[in-house]
């Protein structure tokens, strides 16, 4: 028996309704920390509470919906994290007593964890760990302070709720936990993931309860829960919004009443939910309108589950390396492989990149790299130019994808769209920020960086979007990576990469190499997370090119190649020189990676095609 059903006799329970939504109307600003008024008007969190207790709700939730250490941070409150927690159960247990006091009814304490405000990996830079690890500290002091059970609510990911109901069983392995989810207006989890996932998963984590809250309203918070009791036999909970807020007369209303949300009980009771209650835009009135539906309900109806979960995902593996792309066959044979980069033009007219395209097809370079938006700038798109190319030459093209135009819902479609018109080998970047570009006052998107991205990459290739639901069969993506050997924190760029290489990058493109120490260094230090690795070589074309490339950009650049570009007289002097230098580098490198991706600078084709040619003799054994 769950130990939910255990505590509330497996009958309707009802909890209570929004906090923030009533201080507001209490003329508490937005922007203040609601969590931190346990501190500074505990009167007025007291009062709340009680006015939920005589409007009948039997499960107060603590003031503390936003108590962790992230969201404190934010307002300057992270050391006041274990005063905050336990005022707010202090002041929900008080009102509890109150009741009994006076009424001789019962009620019970539910510590209150929202999520914590970040993004995690693999989509974002907080760790799961460190998530993990902050839940249980916010749990930690509720539990010592006395809460009769956890609500773990709105969840906008299952790898977010998993970390926290982990938490919540090494923390407080003696409370029961509920855990819910938050849905679109598609009643599907934010993550992409269905209700009925969330649930089957849910309850294989080991939940003792499961459900839907805050959302866009009850209907969404309907559908959901109604999926998820096929999927699990433990007690539903549901608990929506009051509707999704409208701007009226310049402020913000819930406009569903009390009456509907008290239908809502009803039918969310007979679909098999045990507890209900409200999120943000419910007020004490909508609680008394739901515990009088619940009262006039003449009977309630158990629902027997029968059957097991259903699976939760249908995986199809990508084909192997070899058979992806031409790139990935030369990658899996640890051929030598040559590259060229080109830039998308800032008109809709592409054809000098054809032409160069031509050109280094003459010229024996297995593929044709295309940037993403270089330099934050307005260009044709690299999809684009990527298939004219491959229609026009028969080359094989790779696709620079930056995360800084596009949020996970475009991402995920570009890639469907990409793999299905024939692009196949994907460089997975986080994309240079506008304010670097023409338009510094464009927004930047940024949902997920470059190793966010090779994750949903690498799921993409496994027949599977962000949220486990299938797509049918995998995209065989051959995933590169970008690295940059000369960077002033190297040990950051280490770190990332290693945890690129873990998401599933096959392959590395680096910056320019200039430095061969440098180089080197990488390739030691990455021995232990190594994937081929293609070596950037840039054709100088004068020495301000040269100053940009080690000032602004950061490249390391040896004073003797700077001295070189300086004794240049002229400028055809000088861009035979930085050719020479780069033929020098290439053969340089060729003996530590697989590969070379020589840039055509300011679209100098003939360039990149003198530089090629040095890779044309037999190479020499490669070092490991």
């Amino acid at each position: 028996m769950s130990r939910f059903a255990e505590m509330f006799a497996d009958r309707p329970i009802l909890a209570d309704g929004a906090m923030g939504t009533v201080l507001t109307a209490r003329g508490v600003f937005i922007n203040r920390c609601y969590d931190e008024l346990n501190l500074s008007d505990p009167g007025l969190i007291l009062s709340v509470h009680e006015e939920y207790l005589q409007a009948g709700a039997e499960i107060l939730e603590t003031n503390t919906f936003g108590a962790n250490r992230f969201r404190l941070t934010r307002h300057g409150l992270n050391g006041k994290l274990e005063e905050i927690n336990a005022a707010g159960v202090r002041l929900a247990r008080r009102a509890v007593e109150h009741l009994k006091e006076r009424q001789g009814g019962q009620a019970w304490v539910a510590g209150s964890v929202g999520p914590l405000g970040v993004r995690l990996e693999p989509l974002g830079k907080t760790g799961l760990e460190e998530a993990r690890d902050a839940f249980a500290e916010q749990i930690g002091i509720l539990a010592r302070n006395g809460v009769d059970l956890l609500i773990i609510e709105t969840m906008p990911a299952l790898n977010e709720a998993h970390q926290a109901l982990e938490a919540a069983k090494a923390a407080a392995p003696h409370l029961p936990v509920l855990v819910m989810i938050t849905v679109d207006d598609e009643s599907e989890g934010l993550d992409g993931s269905s209700p009925t996932q969330a649930a089957a998963l849910l309850t294989e984590w080991g939940a003792d309860a499961v459900g839907v809250n805050c959302s866009t309203g009850p209907a969404t918070v309907l559908t959901a829960i109604e999926a998820m009791r096929g999927a699990t036999t433990l007690p539903l909970a549901a608990m929506p919004n009051a509707g999704m807020p409208r701007a009226v007369e310049g402020r913000n209303i819930y406009l569903v009443s009390p009456e509907y949300m008290a239908s809502f009980a009803r039918r969310a009771i007979a679909a098999g939910a045990q507890i209900v209650g409200g999120c943000c835009g419910t007020t004490p009135n909508h609680i008394r309108a739901m515990r009088a539906a619940i009262r006039a309900m003449d009977e309630q109806p158990h629902i027997e589950v029968a059957g097991s979960a259903p699976a939760v995902s249908k995986e199809t593996p990508p084909a192997p390396l070899a058979q992806r792309s031409r790139l990935g066959a030369l990658i899996a044979e640890k051929k030598f492989i040559t590259m060229v980069e080109f830039v998308p033009p800032k008109g809709i007219n592409c054809a000098k990149e054809i032409e160069g395209a031509q050109l280094m097809a003459r010229a024996g370079v297995h593929a044709i790299d295309v940037y993403d938006a270089a330099q934050a700038s307005a260009r044709m798109s690299g999809q684009s130019l990527c298939i004219q190319i491959q229609q026009h030459t028969g080359m094989e093209t790779i696709l620079h994808y930056t995360c800084r135009d596009r949020n996970i819902l475009s991402i995920q479609s570009d890639l469907l769209g990409a793999s299905s018109i024939g692009l196949h080998n994907i460089l997975c970047v986080t994309g240079d920020p506008p304010k670097q570009g023409n338009y510094p006052d464009a927004s930047a998107v940024f949902d997920v960086d470059s190793i966010g991205l090779v994750n949903i990459v690498s799921r993409l290739n496994h027949g599977l979007d962000i949220g486990s639901n299938s797509i049918g069969v995998s995209t065989n993506f051959t995933i590169g990576v970008a690295a940059s050997p000369g960077m002033p924190d190297i040990e950051n760029e280490l770190r990332r990469f290693a945890y690129k290489v873990e998401a599933g990058a096959e392959y590395a493109v680096t910056q320019a190499v200039f430095d061969l120490r440098l180089l080197e260094e990488f390739l030691e230090r990455i021995r232990e997370h190594r994937i081929p690795v293609i070596a950037g070589i840039w054709p100088l074309t004068n020495l301000r090119n040269a100053e940009y490339m080690k000032n602004d950009l950061r490249t390391g650049m040896p004073e003797e190649i700077m001295l070189r570009m300086a004794q240049a007289g002229t400028g055809e002097a000088a861009r035979a020189e930085g050719i020479k230098i780069a033929q020098e580098m290439l053969t340089a490198v060729r003996p530590y990676v697989q590969g070379v991706q020589v840039s055509a600078p300011f679209g100098d084709y003939d360039a990149a095609a003198e530089v090629i040619a040095s890779a044309l003799p037999p190479a020499a054994p490669r070092k490991e």
